[in-house]
């Protein structure tokens, strides 16, 4: 058995692999840059070795500086998690060469199965479904054309060394054609230093479905069940759980059967993922193999009672798997939630600062895989993964009714964070019905996530719990001492909440153990031992369990529920008389200015003063994390300013452009 194993990753994964070693009574090390310095990956290890800067390229992607660390703490073995160097053939030659032991495939699978195009020609040759296309290299923008006229729009344009949605464009016609192939060769460039480009058939109305496949160096190779991952934005997987709601199990069988046979046809040794793409008629077509842990592995973990880590780790030490195919049993359902400091508002761009609160929940099925803590820092220079969020059950409906209550009581603060979005997408009614598709964001949040509209429809929990705690209040400041005898404010019981502009009349009363609420013709009775200053308002309404946060406003209270994240604002009738003759101030008219949606790098300028722009041409290019951005006019304008220059490092709404 190996005996130290070296980590050469950061954040969750790295948590994740130690955690496993640790119950294996194997020791850890683990490797940092200048902004990990504090983190808690550094904190789990028994040991932490500093590799440099914060930037990734000269730190967790400089295999030199990995192999010294090895060196420097005696480890034998390394685990490369997912992303930096985990397929890197020249990694895994470097580590061969020092007599250290990785824990992944070997170099011929990792190569093989990197590059996209090669990886197609070998799914052809082992009898795996293949999608049609070009499988060679696209030289230009005008081939990219000419290829893709060919095969009929729309077309997928993909970098050959990509992975997690970079250098990947769809284009419906020749003009998107052009500019998806430079974007994507730009963005391949930067990501992967690798410029190839292929381009394939685009699948309408298609479904991600990937296989687990475990393999040892004694010839077994067996398949741990599927997982559904089609719920993506920009191509990066926001949910995904196992099973699928999809597949039955004869497809099950077949996707199982030619995993296993491209995995046997690259000699594959650990854990591996291959990836399909399905249509509504399940036929199902290979899309790539990833040759590492996938983010998403605990949802498979927790249906099939496998630790894939451990398996990984016994598989690199030269033992049998410990199972046969027939052995393997998918019991029950689970749920993964990628919870991401990005902001919802401004098109779930990445969000970086402070932890100031940080409390995950907890409870039965409920599991949290993450790389932070409280008072901790979400950096620039990394994904800006917080952590996973994987609830299990016994079927999909206790999966999702668990998700939906660990997303009510996630309470994180001083950073901005999608876990609103993720209980909206929990409750949808489409995604309940499993009717799921890569397309289900954009279908159905056509203009973004707007938080509020969530409860539109029923808006009766947030309404009576704006009350209630707006009813304590005021109960408290009741009992302020020093009053006048015979002049005592006492608090009222009648009270409107306005929330959107929208007022509701609710009657308030404080009992023993909580309060009765009437609105809408209808009695609420909330039982709850909430104190002022708590975060969470958990108690029942009518008997029903719920967990709202709570945050005073300067208007109000913030409540954020199911998807909701609204303000209310609870005031008496006669005020709320007067304010529905009051205008409501009109936001500043910004149409005349080029804002940065995000900070990020302006990489290009391509228009100047005195230009004549049209609606739809592009202003600018915005890189942040490491996907190119494009900004472009949405009238016909004139630019009669230039604020920023190529290079410049922008703020969120820093002023680029500005038009006559």
């Amino acid at each position: 058995m190996l005996k130290k194993i070296l980590v050469a990753n950061r954040g969750e994964i790295a948590c994740r692999v130690f955690a496993t070693a640790k119950k294996m009574g194997i020791a850890t090390v683990a490797v940092y840059s200048d902004a990990d310095r504090d983190a808690l990956h550094v904190q789990m290890a028994d040991e932490a070795v500093h590799i440099g800067p914060s930037v990734s390229s000269q730190s967790y992607l400089v295999v030199d500086k990995i192999i010294q660390a090895c060196v420097d703490s005696g480890a034998d073995a390394v685990h490369p998690g997912y992303g930096f160097l985990s397929e890197n053939s020249d990694f895994r030659d470097a580590l061969d060469a020092a007599g250290i032991t990785f824990i992944g495939p070997g170099k011929h699978a990792i190569q093989s199965m990197g590059d996209k195009i090669t990886s197609k020609l070998i799914a052809e040759e082992a009898g795996v479904n293949t999608i049609p296309g070009y499988t060679d290299v696209v030289r230009d923008a005008e081939h990219a054309v000419k290829v893709s006229a060919d095969i009929g729009y729309p077309v997928m344009l993909k970098a050959s060394a990509g992975g997690g949605g970079k250098g990947m464009r769809v284009a419906w016609n020749e003009a998107e054609c052009r500019d998806g192939f430079d974007k994507a060769t730009n963005e391949a460039r930067s990501s992967f230093g690798d410029t190839r480009i292929f381009i394939e058939k685009y699948i309408q109305q298609p479904r991600h479905i990937e296989i687990q496949v475990m393999a040892d160096s004694h010839g077994s190779v067996v398949y741990l069940g599927e997982r559904e991952c089609s719920i993506q934005r920009r191509h990066q997987k926001v949910i995904e759980e196992a099973p699928s709601p999809f597949l039955d199990e004869a497809t099950r069988q077949k996707m199982g059967e030619q995993s296993c046979a491209l995995a046997r046809a690259v000699d594959y040794q650990s854990a591996g993922t291959v990836e399909f793409i399905a249509d509504a008629d399940m036929n199902f077509y290979f899309l790539e193999m990833n040759t590492r842990l996938q983010v998403e592995h605990p949802v498979t973990e927790l249906i099939t009672g496998q630790d894939l880590v451990e398996l990984m780790i016994r598989v690199a030490a030269g033992e049998k798997l410990p199972m046969a195919q027939q052995d393997i049993r998918l019991t029950g359902w689970a749920m993964e939630s990628r919870v991401y400091a990005e902001d919802p508002f401004r098109n779930f761009l990445p969000s970086t600062g402070r932890l100031v609160k940080y409390s995950p929940p907890e409870g039965e099925g409920v599991r949290v895989d993450t790389g932070v803590y409280e008072g901790g820092e979400v950096s620039i220079f990394y994904d800006p993964m917080i952590a996973k969020l994987i609830t299990y059950g016994d079927d999909r409906a206790q999966s999702i009714d668990r998700m939906v209550d660990a997303l009510d009581n996630y309470y994180i603060r001083g950073v901005n964070h999608n876990i609103s979005f993720l209980n909206a997408l929990m409750v949808h009614p489409r995604f309940v019905k499993g009717d799921l598709t890569t397309n289900f964001i954009a279908d159905e949040f056509p203009n973004g996530f707007n938080p509020d509209l969530v409860v539109q429809q029923d808006p009766s929990i947030v309404i009576v719990v704006a009350a209630a705690v707006h009813q304590l209040h005021c109960e408290r400041a009741s009992l302020l001492s020093d009053q006048m005898a015979g002049h005592e404010a006492p608090a009222p019981k009648d009270w409107v909440v306005t929330i959107a502009k929208q007022q509701h009349a609710v009657q308030v009363e404080l009992t023993d153990q909580g309060y009765w609420v009437k609105y809408a013709k209808k009695d609420y009775e909330v039982i709850s031992d909430w104190c002022i200053g708590e975060p969470l308002f958990k108690g029942t309404i009518n008997g029903v369990t719920v967990s709202i946060q709570v945050e005073p406003t300067t208007a109000g209270y913030r409540l954020i529920y199911r998807g909701a994240e609204i303000t209310a604002r609870v005031i008496t009738p006669a005020a709320a008389a007067l304010m529905s003759h009051m205008l409501y101030k009109s936001p500043a008219d910004m149409s005349k200015f080029l804002l940065s949606p995000m900070p990020g790098l302006l990489v290009k300028l391509s228009v100047g003063v005195g230009q004549v722009v049209k609606e739809g041409e592009e202003l600018a290019v915005v890189e942040a994390m490491k996907m190119e951005n494009g900004l472009r006019a949405v009238q016909d304008g004139i630019v009669s300013n230039v604020s920023a220059v190529q290079g410049d490092s922008l703020a969120v709404d820093q002023i680029i452009l500005e038009f006559e």
